[in-house]
């Protein structure tokens, strides 16, 4: 038996910090991501894809991130088996019953622990998030669970294997080998926003669009084949969009920035691709002049969102940026006490190179006008 494990859509996510445009890309890019499933699941012809949690980001979105949702999986022969987590747990009058009332037939909403078979002999043991927070272990009640004439049983869950509140109290606390304390087959797992194997029978999946800089890949969903009595096969399968990517680069003059840029831009989709990039090292003024320059003026163009931290990329005035200083009188007379007190070093020193910085800086800018 084959089927799909995804998780953690987080549908109607406002990625508040970004310019509208990137906010936008990045909120229809996870919605982008059901089709992607629903390829997938049609070119393999598998017929159930199981989602553990997290569909929506908030338990009160809006309609229009609720039918948008419906209808992507709705255009999908596949059955889709939605679990509700901690962003979209499960209340009375609450997210579910609007979802409820524009489901189709083959959008299963699991807001009750229960039990139910998949097909015969298949049976998803489903544990729903009723509340923001559970103090117990909500996969606790897959050991009372009846299957009956079960060939598999796959456990469904929301929740975290090892995170604990700074008060040492357990939140949403899945015990890690429950599949083998509760005979389960599989144990398809959300919350963990990377793919992460817990153990050979018990997966994160991961969100299928990465949504943060904490890892390169972009985002996956999990096939997965079961059989009786043996190991469950695991393969991911891309589905994300974008790549969120983190990098710091130590530079000592444009030649390695350029040539750090050659080797991103060479394995990269730019349009797709959100960077954060730290840098560091010792340039002469003029370098890191042209260093930040190219990166405000070209790779931030080329990017879908660029966000530079260059505190520790330091500009060291080289003997001819000072000769060029010295000739503009005032300027130059400047220029010779901050150098004097660079030398001298101590805290002094390091407001003195930044003034040297700027000094620089607004002459490049006087020449260039």
């Amino acid at each position: 038996m084959r089927f799909l494990h995804t998780a953690d859509w987080q549908l109607g996510k406002p990625f508040g910090r970004f310019e509208p445009e990137v906010r936008a890309a990045l909120g229809e890019a996870r919605f982008d991501a059901i089709d992607r499933i629903g390829e997938v699941a049609a070119a393999n012809q598998v017929e159930h894809v199981i989602v553990a949690g997290d569909i929506f980001d908030t338990e009160g979105p809006e309609d229009r991130v609720i039918v948008q949702a419906v209808s992507r999986m709705q255009r999908y022969p596949c059955r889709w088996w939605l679990l509700p987590g901690n962003h979209d747990y499960a209340r009375n009058g609450g997210l579910w019953d609007r979802v409820r009332h524009k489901a189709s037939d083959n959008i299963i909403l699991l807001t009750e622990p229960v039990a139910r078979e998949m097909e015969a002999g298949l049976w998803l043991l489903p544990a729903p998030l009723l509340h923001r927070h559970h103090l117990d272990d909500p996969t606790e009640l897959f050991d009372s669970m009846e299957t009956p004439g079960a060939k598999l049983r796959i456990g469904l869950a929301h929740g975290s294997i090892r995170d604990f509140t700074a008060r040492g109290e357990t939140r949403n606390q899945i015990a890690p080998d429950r599949a083998k304390r509760s005979n389960l087959d599989y144990l398809a797992l959300g919350d963990w926003h990377g793919t992460l194997k817990v153990e050979p029978r018990t997966w994160y999946a991961g969100t299928p669009e990465t949504d943060g800089f904490q890892r390169d890949e972009p985002g996956h969903a999990l096939m997965i084949e079961l059989a009786p009595g043996v190991e469950p096969k695991v393969e991911p399968v891309r589905t994300g969009r974008f790549q969120w990517l983190l990098r710091d680069w130590t530079l000592q003059d444009t030649a390695a920035f350029l040539a750090e840029c050659d080797v991103l831009l060479s394995a990269i989709d730019p349009a797709a691709t959100l960077l954060r990039l730290s840098l560091a090292g010792i340039t002469s003024l003029a370098d890191r002049v042209e260093i930040l320059s190219r990166l405000e003026d070209d790779l931030r163009h080329r990017l879908r969102f660029l966000d530079v931290r260059a505190d520790h990329l330091f500009g060291r005035p080289g003997e001819q940026d000072l000769a060029d200083l010295k000739v503009e009188g005032l300027l130059g007379i400047a220029a010779e006490k901050l150098t004097e007190t660079i030398a001298a070093g101590g805290t002094e020193a390091i407001l003195a190179r930044r003034a040297m910085e700027r000094l620089f800086v607004e002459y490049h800018r006087g020449s260039q006008a």
